[in-house]
């Protein structure tokens, strides 16, 4: 199965009205400007879209109105984080109705899966779609390493096609070359070792801080894509202390924090999560009004 996923992919986030109930107005104009500002493709229902904080039918409605909004123009892919493998595959079958245009399948969550369990996971999911598949790769987070030996279990299935490498060990990048060629698509996907996974050749890069400033984001890649990359460092070091919020428990709330700074959104989360207070709170504040001050010309 071929596919032509590159370049820079928000997760986006799921905006709230004061009752917490989705605003899909917000989610539209959201997704537009992201567009209109050059992203390459869009995440839905993903860590920062709050997946695991919607239910079954907000899920299915924020995939429905996104391919909606995009209408073809990018593509768009849904997380998948579902807690056992019946109903992530049941998932997958209803994204295909729905007509989204791949999928990024994390392992199933709140049981931390072994490795041969992951893999069982994405091979249930694989089986139930013909969808595209992207592996969400994430110990860090999510528990469990498919290594490159998983890696050559799903290579033997069609519809993986991709993988978000998100160990945070760049040497991973290079180790998924070797061994599979161009049989991967490989994205990025931790923020602040973005560009570096990009000079060692991934092809992608799925973002949070995209949602914060799409056009830095976007250009960066396509410096690095033409070998620019002391053009596309003097970016980087500008937009690094930011990106580093990517990386941090309360990802979620940052990243909605900083758009509300930005105009772009709103910072409200569904419980458990609540925004931040305190020395946090104006620590992203501080670092969104020094990039604001001497963000590139």
């Amino acid at each position: 199965m071929k596919v032509n996923w590159r370049g820079v992919y928000p997760a986006v986030t799921t905006q709230f009205k004061e009752d917490f109930s989705i605003d899909h107005h917000s989610n539209s104009k959201m997704l537009e400007q992201l567009i209109a500002e050059g992203v390459h493709g869009i995440i839905v229902c993903g860590t920062v879209g709050e997946n695991c904080s919607l239910s079954a039918e907000e899920k299915r409605e924020v995939m429905r109105q996104a391919v909606e909004v995009a209408a073809g123009r990018v593509p768009v892919l849904s997380g998948v984080a579902e807690t056992t493998t019946a109903l992530a595959a049941e998932y997958a079958k209803d994204a295909e109705e729905i007509g989204i245009d791949g999928l990024m399948v994390l392992p199933g969550m709140v049981y931390r899966s072994t490795e041969d369990e992951a893999i069982y996971h994405y091979q249930q999911v694989a089986a139930a779609t013909k969808l595209p598949i992207m592996i969400y790769n994430n110990p860090i987070t999510y528990g469990v390493d498919v290594s490159i030996e998983g890696m050559k279990v799903l290579s033997a299935i069609d519809n993986i096609v991709a993988v978000k490498e998100a160990t945070e060990d760049t040497r991973r990048i290079t180790e998924l070359y070797r061994e599979f060629g161009d049989r991967f698509i490989v994205f990025g996907g931790v923020d602040d070792i973005a560009l570096e996974s990009l000079m060692l050749g991934a092809t992608g890069w799925i973002s949070g801080l995209t949602n914060v400033f799409p056009q830095e984001s976007v250009k960066i890649f396509n410096l690095a894509s033409e070998g620019r990359y002391e053009e596309a460092r003097e970016i980087w070091r500008w937009f690094l202390p930011l990106l580093r919020l990517d990386t941090i428990p309360t990802l979620v709330q940052c990243i909605k924090f900083a758009e509300q700074l930005a105009g772009r959104g709103s910072e409200r989360v569904r419980g458990p999560r609540l925004p931040l207070k305190g020395e946090q709170r104006a620590y992203v504040e501080k670092l969104y009004q020094e990039a604001v001050e001497n963000r590139p010309k």
